[in-house]
């Protein structure tokens, strides 16, 4: 068991949301049993302060120079530049505020470029640290919370919540995160709770992982595909 005696925190921020799904609430509320009955020490609520200010304007790049880089290298394609593509219409509509946004002209607060990596970019230092030390006031080994707040959205539905949690956290610290299925929603559509620690955590996340999925043993092999040999 070696969940018994971890210190983890519950992200409650990815949890009690006004779009997050029912069922998964209800799902990873399971989830957080079975880690205290593993022997888990669970810090429920654990907030990040000021985590809206913090994620502010961590995102940087610019995609159009990457692109046509790219498109560079292949003089034999139908489109030579990102320009090209959004004047032909060709991309699907959900993308066309992103992909106009990307050959705009940049705003005061750009930060298409120069992009430092995790490590050297101050806004994803100051959201590390910050992280960091919240985890370390409360004495935590982890951190747990959905990998997403809502189920998979059928094709072409735009609309319903996206709820995707994996876009913050653990890439825009570089703080390693596993996923472990934790159960299923709306009847076969699955749910995963993931875990989070600091720097060079791998092995102690691996260890709470294999330790929570063969206990709550959620995970069903896909209908569709054969096993593997």
């Amino acid at each position: 068991m070696d969940l018994r005696g971890a210190r983890i925190g519950v992200f409650r921020q990815y949890i009690d949301t006004p779009t997050t799904d029912p069922e998964i609430k209800a799902v990873t509320n399971q989830a957080l049993r079975t880690l205290q009955q593993e022997g888990a020490i669970l810090v429920d609520p654990f907030s990040l302060p000021e985590y809206k200010a913090l994620i502010k304007n961590l995102w940087c790049g610019d995609f159009e120079a990457d692109l046509n880089a790219y498109l560079a290298q292949h003089p034999n394609a139908p489109y030579h530049d990102l320009a090209s593509i959004v004047a032909s219409g060709l991309y699907l509509p959900y993308i066309q505020d992103e992909i106009r946004g990307a050959i705009a002209p940049p705003k005061a607060d750009d930060r298409r470029f120069p992009c430092p990596d995790v490590y050297h970019d101050a806004p994803k230092i100051a959201f590390r640290n910050a992280l960091l030390a919240a985890m370390a006031k409360s004495h935590l080994d982890a951190i747990v919370y959905p990998t997403w707040s809502n189920p998979p959205r059928k094709v072409n539905d735009m609309k319903s919540p996206a709820g995707d949690n994996s876009q913050v956290l653990s890439p825009q610290t570089g703080f390693p995160a596993i996923t472990v299925p934790m159960g299923f929603t709306h009847g076969d559509l699955p749910a995963g709770l993931t875990f989070l620690g600091p720097n060079f955590s791998e092995g102690t996340l691996i260890r709470y992982a294999y330790d929570f999925e063969q206990t709550i043993k959620q995970r069903k092999d896909p209908p569709l595909f054969p096993a593997l040999p």
